[in-house]
């Protein structure tokens, strides 16, 4: 499992292949990579909120209740795995167009591999602060980005050029469900379930 993240940095098309050439199961991959990769976010942010804190400008450090930070960072792991499955999906329902049939296992694995450097993006929370959260991020996006343009032709056997529509309708599916999660954090914050400030 390890050596596909590492491939995946070092030499994504070889890599590509490779995961497709494995025998697959969703449930070993879900519980190895998802599940694990998905808490390197959820735990950096929980430290950063509550042991490190932000500073604007040159007020003191703000840091969140170790109770609020533990039911948002709760939240946002639900919803990463939530994420991943609902784009697996997504990709298995719109593979039917560009005449490929992955299997949903297929499609959820390869949404979970693509989604990596985003999970390891979120070590940045370890230190909360915007600039260097917004350049990782970026960062993150872009090479996730790449990944997605670059696997969809390998692990759908599909064209170069069907693989690009594609994989601009993934793109595009997945800023949605991004904005989704988002307004679902803002309904739950008008529910009490939000951030709790304390001020150093």
């Amino acid at each position: 499992m390890i050596n596909h993240v590492l491939g995946l940095f070092t030499h994504p098309d070889r890599e590509w292949r490779d995961i497709k050439g494995e025998e697959r199961s969703i449930g070993p991959v879900y519980l190895l990579h998802v599940l694990v990769l998905a808490a390197i976010p959820v735990v950096s942010a929980y430290i950063g909120t509550t042991q490190v804190g932000w500073s604007i400008g040159t007020q003191d450090a703000v840091r969140l209740t170790q109770e609020s930070a533990l039911y948002m960072t709760a939240l946002s792991y639900i919803a990463m795995l939530a994420g991943v499955v609902v784009m697996g999906a997504f990709i298995h329902w719109m593979a039917r167009t560009y005449d490929s049939s992955p299997s949903f296992t297929d499609c959820v694995i390869f949404a979970a591999y693509t989604a990596t450097p985003l999970f390891i993006a979120g070590l940045c929370a370890l230190y909360p602060n915007l600039w260097l959260a917004m350049t990782v991020g970026t960062a993150a996006i872009a090479y996730t980005t790449y990944l997605l343009y670059q696997g969809i032709p390998i692990f759908m056997d599909i064209p170069t050029e069907e693989g690009f529509l594609f994989s601009s309708s993934i793109l595009a599916v997945g800023l949605v469900v991004l904005v989704g999660m988002i307004a679902t954090a803002v309904i739950f914050w008008g529910f009490g379930i939000g951030p709790i400030y304390l001020r150093y």
